[in-house]
Formats: C-alpha cells, structure tokens, sequence
C-alpha cells in the first residue's frame, strides 16, 4: 500500500504530485527545491543558499514520514551548473553526514530557475 506524505513544513507540491511516497519501509521524496513552506517564493540567489532551503525541505518531509536525513539511502541532486559543484558538495556535506549513495547531474533548466533539487530515497524508522 502506498502513504502520501504532506506536511506544511515544507513547500506544497508546484504540480499533480506528493512531497513524498512510502511503500514499506522506504520513503521516496519527490525533487526539492529552494522555496519557503510559508510564502512559496524560492529563497537565496547563490547556489550555498539555495542548498540549505533544499536541505531544511528535504528534512521537514523526512520528518513527516518518519524518517530522517541519517536514514537516507540515495539522493539524486540535479545542479542548474556544474561549476557550483564544489560549493554545493560543502553544503551538502553539512546535512547529508552519513554519506547515501549519490548521483548529481547538471541539468539545462529546474523548476522556477532554481539552481539546485535533490530527491531522495530514504528508511523509514517507525513501520
């Protein structure tokens, strides 16, 4: 059986999708990206910026879904530019200590300009 996530604590789906799924054990978030949950404006101009907002959404929705940014497995993070890859990996680092599996990808474009997503998949810690 499939649990749809949503908590106000992270920014509300732009589109016909959920914050996040959970099948079993597993949490799956969708794509994350640099807007405030109260005003739904993107937050930050510099790419430091940016990843904190995503990092805070991403573990609002964990929290929501019983999970946790230690419990991640993978994470997906598409840059709108690769050459931010160094200040991104710092940031990211901060948030994501227990080192998940990784891809990241330069992407041509992200939803409202931004500069970063990340979605992840994570273990659920209360089934």
């Amino acid at each position: 059986m499939i649990e749809r996530i949503s908590t106000d604590k992270a920014p509300k789906a732009i589109g016909p999708y959920s914050q996040a799924v959970c099948m079993g054990s597993l949490i799956f978030t969708s794509g994350q990206i640099a807007l405030d949950p109260d005003t739904g404006a993107v937050v930050g101009e510099t790419i430091d910026e940016q990843a904190h907002r995503v990092c805070k959404n991403i573990k609002a929705v964990l929290s929501a879904a019983g999970g946790s940014l230690e419990t991640v497995v993978k994470t997906t993070c598409y840059l709108s530019d690769m050459s931010d890859f160094s200040r991104f990996n710092e940031v990211y680092g901060e948030y994501f200590t227990g080192k998940p599996a990784r891809s990241c990808v330069e992407a041509s474009r992200l939803p409202k300009d931004v500069l970063v997503e990340i979605d992840v998949i994570a273990e659920r810690g209360n089934i």
